[in-house]
C-alpha cells in the first residue's frame, strides 16, 4: 500500500463508499479505494470531510496535515494496542544515562557511516567534490563516535561530522544551485526548503512506525526531551537521512527534474516549493520510500518504508532487553 499525498490547494477529502475522491469546485480530481491507502498526508490548505476522516480511522489508514512550508501540523491516528510494558521499559531506559549513551553511539555511527559512504560516492562520481578536508574531517567523526564519554560530547561529534558531510553536498550540487550551510527555521533558498520537507516527511514516518510497535514516539534516548518534539522518531530518522532524502534532492537537481521555478518566497526570506514542485518532490519520495534494497541484518530485500518498522522493532528488542545492542541501518 502507498501514502497518498493531496497537494492541490483548495482541494478536499472526501469519501464514497470504500473510496477516497479527492475533489475541487466539484470536480473529483483523483479517486482512489482505501484499501490501498496505508497513509493519507495533506500539505497545505485542502481540507477532509468527517465521513472521509472517520473511514481512515476504521480502517487504520493515518492521516496527517502538513504545511507547505514544510512544517508538520499535526497527525490523527487509529487506536491501536499500546503496548504498556514495553512503554514502561522505554520510559526507564531513557532515565538510565548509559543506555542512553549506547543507543545515541549506535544512532549517530549509523548516520555518519552512511554519509560517509553517499559521500564517497559523490566523489567518485565527481573527483572535484572530494577537494579540500571534508571527507577527513568525516572519517574523524565516524572514528570518535565510539569515544564519545558523554551524550554532549556525542552531538558534537555527530554536529561536526555532519557539517563536514554538508560540504561534500554542497559541491556535488549541479553548478548554479546555491548552499551554504543547513538552515532550518526557515529555509532560505531551494536546497534547504528541500531538505526541511522531506526531513518533516521521514520524521512523520519514523514516527509512525514506533507507534505500529508500541513506543512511544516522544520519548527518545539521543535527542534531548523537548515539549511537543518527537525524540524517539528522530533517533531513528538519523541513520534514513542521508540514504532517502539527500538522495531525493540530489536527484532532483542534478537530473534537472526542479528549477528555480518550482520555488517560492516567503515571509522572512524564506523560500519553500511551489505547486509543481511539491508534486515532482512528493512522486519522487514517494518512489524512495518504495525501493528495495537488501536489509543488512534481516538479509532480505525490503522498501525502505518497510526498513523503518524493522528498526523500530530492533530497537523495541533492545529496550526489552532481548538483544544487547541496537544495530543502525547501514547502506554499503
Amino acid at each position: 500500500m502507498a501514502t497518498m499525498y493531496v497537494t492541490e490547494q483548495g482541494a478536499r477529502v472526501e469519501k464514497e463508499y470504500r473510496r477516497l475522491l479527492v475533489t475541487k469546485e466539484d470536480e473529483v480530481l483523483m479517486a482512489v479505494p482505501v484499501a490501498r491507502v496505508s497513509q493519507v498526508v495533506l500539505v497545505g490548505n485542502v481540507g477532509v470531510t468527517t465521513p472521509a476522516l472517520l473511514m481512515l480511522l476504521r480502517e487504520g489508514v493515518g492521516f496527517t496535515l502538513v504545511s507547505r512550508a514544510g512544517q508538520l501540523r499535526g497527525h490523527l491516528v487509529p487506536p491501536m494496542p499500546r503496548n504498556l510494558p514495553l512503554r514502561h521499559q522505554q520510559y526507564e531506559r531513557a532515565r538510565d544515562e548509559a543506555f542512553c549513551l549506547a543507543v545515541g553511539r549506535a544512532v549517530v555511527d549509523g548516520k555518519l557511516r552512511n554519509y560517509r559512504t553517499l559521500a564517497l560516492r559523490m566523489a567518485r562520481s565527481r573527483p572535484d567534490v572530494a577537494e579540500g578536508e571534508a571527507l577527513g574531517r568525516l572519517e574523524e567523526s565516524v572514528q570518535r563516535v565510539k569515544t564519545a564519554a558523554d551524550l554532549a560530547e556525542l552531538r558534537g561529534v555527530e554536529g561536526v561530522g555532519t557539517r563536514a558531510y554538508f560540504e561534500v553536498f554542497r559541491r556535488a550540487l549541479r553548478e548554479g544551485w546555491e548552499f551554504e550551510r543547513r538552515v532550518r527555521r526557515p529555509p532560505t533558498d531551494p536546497i534547504n526548503a528541500l531538505l526541511s520537507f522531506g526531513y518533516t516527511l521521514l520524521t512523520d514516518n519514523l514516527g509512525a512506525a514506533c507507534e505500529v510497535v508500541g513506543l512511544d514516539r516522544y520519548d527518545g534516548f539521543f535527542h534531548a526531551d523537548k515539549y511537543g518534539r518527537p525524540a524517539l522518531a528522530l533517533d531513528l530518522v538519523e541513520e534514513f537521512r542521508g540514504v532517502v532524502v539527500d538522495s531525493v534532492v540530489l536527484t532532483l537537481v542534478n537530473k534537472r527534474m526542479l528549477g528555480e521555478r518550482d520555488f517560492r518566497p516567503g515571509p522572512g526570506g524564506a523560500v519553500y516549493l511551489g505547486k509543481r514542485g511539491l508534486r515532482v518532490f512528493l512522486k519522487q519520495y514517494s518512489a524512495r520510500l518504495n525501493t528495495r534494497i537488501l536489509h543488512p541484518h534481516v538479509k532480505r530485500r525490503l522498501t525502505y518504508q518497510q526498513c523503518f518498522e524493522v528498526q523500530a522493532r530492533l530497537l523495541a528488542k533492545v529496550i526489552q532487553g532481548e538483544w544487547a545492542a541496537y544495530r543502525p541501518f547501514r547502506v554499503r
